[in-house]
């Protein structure tokens, strides 16, 4: 039976990246949305609107809940969506630091529901290969992990720009990154900061965030994050015995596009994906009980220290 998804939030990512994954997923069903603006809601096309997160959270029909609201808001809607008995899938960045990353992961716990972080990127085929590789040996020990996310932003009014919510460079887009350390290395464990560079705007976030790190004493990352900067993802591993590195297709959020990823001069190709889909039918997956992949929850919170070790880095 399909699961019946509740969306807390009804922006830019809810309706042009999930509603459509949940229509287009065998496992799941939008059944309901609530949002500031019902109007907005509707355009989701749920079976239901509710006019009230608590309405939706009250409703004994929705399953999971899918949330997608400012990143300063997850804290309380995570927790009140596993309180009321739902399954939570939630927009990256979890939380805003470590400390309401484990404790979401903990109410979770008690509540005896599953809470995933919705790295949606995750999910994606080539980058399931890129952690095969690595695990196989196929290009040696790794070495060294160069990414970089950069986009000039024209946002305005937005909660990625208010420090309070939330916002900034290096919890938008670094998450992307820290997971990618986590996921090739094992968890990044004794991560250490070599060199950091930070530029701060007018609002007080961090417009770029330029940072070395070194993982386990032996493997060297560096990861550039910016809305300030000309657009830009990249993803290279070097190993003792080769690299690798992403081609075709944008290197983190690579959507309803094919794609494909080069091993030393050898290039794999990858078929149109729609990760948000593959994350949409996994979860669910799971949720009814059912073979799937998700992200695991130490990831998660390894992520959220690896993020605040960078922020609070002097």
């Amino acid at each position: 039976m399909a699961v019946n998804w509740g969306f807390l939030g009804a922006g830019f990512v809810a309706s042009r990246g999930l509603a459509p994954a949940v229509h287009a997923s065998r496992e799941a069903t939008l059944y309901a949305v609530a949002s500031r603006d019902e109007k907005r809601s509707a355009t989701l096309k749920p079976q239901k609107v509710h006019a009230t997160y608590d309405d939706l959270l009250a409703d004994e029909r929705v399953d999971a809940v899918y949330i997608s609201l400012s990143n300063s808001q997850h804290l309380e809607w995570v927790t009140k969506s596993l309180e009321a008995g739902k399954h939570v899938l939630c927009e990256k960045p979890l939380g805003l630091n470590a400390s309401e990353t484990e404790a979401m992961f903990a109410c979770a716990t008690r509540s005896g529901q599953l809470l995933v972080e919705a790295v949606w990127g995750r999910w994606h085929p080539r980058f399931s290969r890129m952690v095969d590789i690595v695990t196989s040996g196929s290009i040696g020990n790794i070495e060294h992990i160069e990414t970089a996310f950069t986009f000039t932003s024209e946002m305005t009014d937005n909660y990625r720009l208010n420090p309070l919510m939330g916002g900034g460079a290096l919890l938008d887009v670094g998450c992307y990154q820290a997971h990618a350390w986590v996921a090739l290395t094992n968890g990044a464990k004794d991560l250490e900061i070599a060199d950091l560079t930070r530029t701060i705007g007018s609002t007080g976030i961090d417009l770029t965030t330029d940072v070395s790190v070194r993982i386990s004493k032996s493997i060297t990352a560096h990861a550039v994050s910016s809305f300030a900067l000309p657009s830009q993802q990249q993803f290279i591993v070097q190993g003792s015995q080769g690299k690798m590195q992403t081609a075709a297709g944008e290197s983190f959020t690579t959507w309803n596009e094919a794609c494909s990823l080069q091993i030393n001069d050898v290039v794999e190709e990858f078929a149109v994906t729609n990760a948000f889909v593959e994350m949409v039918e996994n979860v669910s997956n799971v949720i009814r009980g059912e073979e799937g992949w998700i992200v695991p929850s130490a990831d998660s919170i390894r992520v959220a220290h690896i993020l605040d070790s960078i922020a609070r880095h002097q």
